[in-house]
């Protein structure tokens, strides 16, 4: 009975995947499309995911502290200083990443920010075998390769999908902007 649960939690969990990685990038163009200026607003959702996760967390907290401890408590605080201080650092990268991917998606269409984003692939290699020393494989590498070039070439010859009455600057910027939080997303995937 146990492995049918986790079935469907796995399906469960793919469909809720799907559609928040199709469907997020689309309302948040769509958001700016439609006169939104709120850069900021945008990346605290996409940090916080408020009030989506506080139902899950309630729960876990719930039910450990119903299954007890030493004399039938458990500490409400189980975490040490040097991982409260590695998380808050990994949380405001995050938060940073959020911030330019959001700021980036206000400049550019969905199909260029999302082919642009794709690239954190690269980078997640190249700071896995920096910091975690994954070897590479030639498939891994042909991969890694192909999405480099192919945002490379979209960056240069992108002429045709820039918004009406945007200048260059800003579409460049906004390619630097996704770059730099397809970076910063590379970083923090190992």
């Amino acid at each position: 009975m146990d492995s049918i649960k986790r079935k469907y939690i796995m399906l469960f969990n793919s469909v809720l995947l799907a559609i928040g990685a199709t469907g997020g990038p689309l309302l948040l163009r769509l958001y700016f499309v439609r006169g939104g200026k709120r850069i900021w607003l945008s990346s605290a959702l996409g940090s916080a995911g408020w009030p989506i996760l506080i139902l899950p967390l309630s729960l876990s907290y719930i039910f450990k502290r119903g299954g007890g401890g030493e004399n039938g408590r458990v500490k409400f605080f189980t975490i040490t200083l040097p991982l409260i201080i590695f998380s808050a650092f990994i949380g405001l990268l995050l938060g940073l990443n959020d911030y330019l991917y959001s700021h980036g998606v206000s400049l550019l269409p969905v199909s260029t920010s999302t082919l642009i984003m794709s690239t954190h692939l690269a980078f997640t290699a190249g700071f896995a075998f920096v910091l975690v020393k994954q070897k590479f494989t030639p498939y891994s590498t042909n991969a890694v390769v192909l999405l480099t070039v192919g945002a490379v070439l979209l960056g240069l010859h992108s002429n045709g999908d820039k918004p009406i009455n945007q200048s260059n600057r800003d579409y460049y910027f906004g390619f630097f902007l996704t770059v730099g939080a397809s970076v910063i997303s590379g970083l923090l995937f190992p």
